[in-house]
């Protein structure tokens, strides 16, 4: 059984594959984390918690003069906030009176079929007709003093090596409650030590891999930005300090949730670690009425007692097949062009049609319009908001437009930017309060643009029926979902006084609630998330779009590290990658259009440059790029993917294998190159040991088992930047 409950009800076992997840109600009703990590018989493990008398660590009533019952010293599943557990909380809440205790309790508990759902949120779902078999356990919280009751949800997909956790807040009593702070998982190691793996960066520089020892010092990542945001990523790892790719026990936390978050760990003065995730609760505030519930995000969990790569595969496995969604979950993405780096702002029909028409002869299947085609829209600073399009920019409809481009045999796809507004728009001159902007307050700006308040149901109502408008009457195949600032100035209009600590959380809610009213009128939609890039790159955008701009730095040197640190949880079918010009308008740098080509396949592929430009040689390279992805289409986006070398060495390297495993690609781009140059050796991943494959690099036939355990010396050292493809098949 995948959840297993023993004790009269006390002792719970969540078993997937590989491993197993324990939690026991002691027998004063705390719920106490015994055990995540390799798979167990399900026998009661508490035994594992060393009691003794902590200084300055109190004791609650129930033990009397036991001192050596502490809050303070127990590995829990809900820590709570005031009442004698110093350490980091999952729960804070404000009662009527002032005071700040939150003590809950185990109360019961129930197994359900199936995954279960957070409500106006994304989660993972089963499979079609539930066929996965997952479970869902809720355990039921009380709190001790007031009538404010948790739900612990837990949810197991034993195959797969998953397990979710989310909890859910309600206020059973009279008077209002405030929650100021609800994480939505807690991991509490009582042995050993940990490394914490996290992914920072900046704009156009996301996700970069960072790997730090756990000490006494609290160890933190998150966003306060209104967004997951490209400074980190909602995801984190935890292993052991030996832990390698292939080596070693590896804990993933993966937020569903694309707003506020923290992720933190530390260890205590005892030498046990916790680990906690959610809402981040700065700035976040929330007033429960008599019977109004809380839903707090997802977080997915997944132990790997072989190291990072299978930890990886976990996640790109639960996310591809049971959080991405729609007609392009599985199916084939289009070959784009995006016209932004051919033109940016400046295009009219003519040059938007003589661009498709030479995309069309190269085999490109989809012209993207970005930006520009709408209001009073010549560069970044107005329009925004007023969703009517340009026709007299346009020389004509955009429908006209849409069926020129479908003449050709190609689709049609078009941005938009629907969180923001411009000052200089005609929405914000009717709809000034629609923005997010505090009374008496010069508002921040940036890229000379606000935000509007997507809590508000009038502002998603306009929003939806202006898409819904354009999508309707434009052959549109494809959208790209961008939002290019961070969100500050917090005031809402309709969520005021105490309650603007709200407007952050529902302000996600409010992008979902749009992003499932549009993908619902329009299920053939294939939507790309962005937010300049990477901004957003997470679980829950995935829910909604199967593709995310991975980035909007496209120079492929350095979209190595920043698709390395992606690939940690994110499946590479969602990773927006296009080839474009040189020098990279980002960094300046020339690198070979192979090369470019190269690094653009581990993604969803496409262009985004002047094709028109190119010359003979290169469009001719187009046709080879296009063909080898649909060649390896079954690689790049179903197979499995191996991370061969780290960052920060001579070379960086790549494999993809085939669910038979009877086809490997390796991908290899030389990074540096000095003279007199030393040996390029790389490993050989994923094979089958039994089977036989000849490698195109030499020829060579060998066993699975010789080619991994030998590994692959190239016959020659490629120049700088230049990249190589290898493929193994099986004979």
């Amino acid at each position: 059984m995948a959840i297993q409950v023993e004790m009269d009800g006390r002792l719970f076992n969540l078993h997937t594959k590989d491993s197993t997840y324990q939690m026991v109600a002691d027998q004063h009703g705390i719920l106490l984390h015994t055990w995540y990590g390799k798979r167990i018989d399900g026998e009661n493990l508490a035994d594992l918690i060393f009691h003794a008398d902590v200084g300055f660590s109190g004791n609650p009533p129930e033990a009397g003069e036991n001192r050596k019952y502490s809050l303070d010293a127990l590995p829990q599943e809900l820590p709570s906030d005031g009442v004698g557990d110093y350490r980091e909380s999952c729960i804070s809440l404000v009662h009527e009176d002032g005071s700040m205790a939150a003590d809950f309790r185990f109360e019961s508990y129930e197994i359900l079929p199936g995954a279960y759902q957070v409500k106006g949120m994304p989660a993972l779902y089963d499979g079609a007709q539930g066929a996965d078999g997952s479970m869902t356990l809720v355990i039921n919280m009380r709190e001790r003093a007031s009538k404010v009751a948790v739900q612990l949800l837990y949810g197991v997909f034993e195959e797969e090596n998953v397990i979710t956790r989310a909890l859910r807040v309600e206020n059973r009593g009279e008077s209002d409650v405030i929650l100021e702070k609800c994480l939505s998982c807690c991991l509490d190691f009582q042995f050993g030590e940990y490394d914490m793996i996290t992914f920072s960066g900046r704009h156009a520089m996301e996700r970069g891999f960072e790997r730090a020892r756990i000490r006494h010092a609290r160890q933190e990542v998150g966003s306060r930005r209104g967004t997951s945001s490209h400074q980190y990523n909602p995801s984190v790892i935890l292993c052991g300090p030996d832990a390698t790719e292939n080596f070693g026990d590896c804990y993933g936390l993966c937020l569903v949730y694309s707003s506020n978050f923290t992720a933190s760990a530390q260890m205590d003065q005892r030498g046990q670690t916790r680990a906690v995730m959610g809402i981040h609760p700065e700035h976040f505030s929330f007033r429960l009425k008599k019977g109004e519930v809380f839903d707090a995000p997802q977080v997915i969990l997944s132990y790997s007692d072989a190291g990072l790569a299978r930890l990886s595969h976990q996640y790109h496995k639960i996310l591809r097949e049971h959080m991405c969604r729609g007609k392009y979950q599985f199916a084939r993405r289009p070959v784009l062009l995006n016209n932004w780096e051919a033109t940016y702002f400046n295009f009219n029909k003519e040059k938007l049609t003589a661009l498709a028409r030479q995309a069309a002869e190269l085999g490109i299947e989809m012209l993207v319009l970005d930006d520009g085609w709408f209001g009073k829209r010549e560069d970044d600073n107005s329009g925004l908001g007023d969703w009517f399009v340009n026709e007299k920019k346009l020389g004509g409809t955009l429908k006209e437009l849409g069926e020129e481009i479908h003449a050709l045999g190609m689709k049609f796809g078009l941005w938009f930017e629907p969180e923001m507004i411009s000052e200089d728009s005609d929405l914000y001159r009717a709809h000034p309060d629609w923005a997010l902007t505090i009374p008496g307050r010069e508002p921040n700006r940036s890229r000379n643009q606000l935000v509007l308040d997507m809590s508000r149901e009038d502002v998603r109502e306009y929003l939806f029926e202006r898409m819904t408008d354009i999508l309707e009457h434009a052959p549109i195949d494809y959208v790209k979902w961008d939002a290019n600032r961070s969100i500050c100035d917090i005031y809402s209009h309709v969520y005021t006084g105490d309650r603007n600590g709200e407007v952050y959380h529902r302000f996600v809610l409010g992008v979902y609630d749009l992003l499932e009213k549009l993908l619902t009128g329009f299920p053939d939609l294939l939507l790309e998330g962005c937010s300049g890039g990477g901004g957003r790159f997470d679980a829950a955008m995935l829910y909604y779009s199967p593709q995310i701009w991975c980035s909007d730095n496209t120079d492929a040197v350095n979209r190595l590290s920043i698709q390395y640190g992606t690939s940690f949880f994110y499946p590479v079918s969602s990773m927006g990658a296009h080839v474009s010009a040189v020098p990279n308008h980002q960094t300046g740098r020339v690198t070979p259009f192979t090369t470019r080509g190269h690094v653009a396949l581990s993604g969803s592929f496409g262009y985004e440059l002047d094709i028109n430009k190119m010359t003979e040689e290169e469009k001719e390279l187009v046709k080879g790029q296009i063909a080898d992805f649909y060649k390896y289409y079954s690689l790049t986006h179903e197979g499995t993917y191996y991370r061969l070398t780290g960052l920060n060495e001579r070379f960086c390297a790549w494999e993809f294998v085939d669910e038979e495993k009877d086809h490997a690609l390796e991908t290899l781009v030389m990074t540096s190159r000095e003279g007199n140059p030393l040996p390029v050796h790389t490993t050989v991943k994923g094979l089958s040991p039994e089977k036989t494959y000849r490698c195109s690099e030499n020829g060579h036939v060998r066993s699975g088992r010789t080619w991994m355990n030998s590994g692959l010396t190239l016959s020659r050292v490629p120049r700088e930047y230049e990249s190589v493809l290898i493929e193994w098949t099986a004979v």
